[in-house]
């Protein structure tokens, strides 16, 4: 094992730590700018759905970075668009 998969290997685990939180609903303080919304703002969005959204994102990248360790360039191909897909998720699906 490579120095390289051993990072990842830890950040993988701490994304999927994350995710399992988030999903059971206990970290919506971690979710960007959810936070620092006001309250107005926070009764836009169904918080449900936004946990879906962004624990979903999180659970569906864990196994593509183990899987695609060794060739970065297909890291830097999938996880800008799937973050772009949880931000339009969320202000799509998300808002009630």
């Amino acid at each position: 094992m490579t120095a390289q998969f051993i990072l990842l290997l830890i950040i993988s685990l701490i994304v999927l730590v994350l995710a399992v939180i988030i999903l059971s609903g206990k970290g919506d303080n971690l979710i960007a700018g959810y936070n620092t919304s006001t309250e107005e703002e926070k009764e836009k969005y169904n918080i449900k759905r936004v946990r879906i959204c962004v624990g979903g994102m999180l659970l569906i990248l864990t196994p593509i970075m183990l899987l695609f360790a060794d060739n970065f360039v297909v890291l830097i191909a999938v996880v800008p668009p799937l973050s772009i897909l949880s931000v339009i998720l969320t202000n799509t699906w998300a808002k009630k």
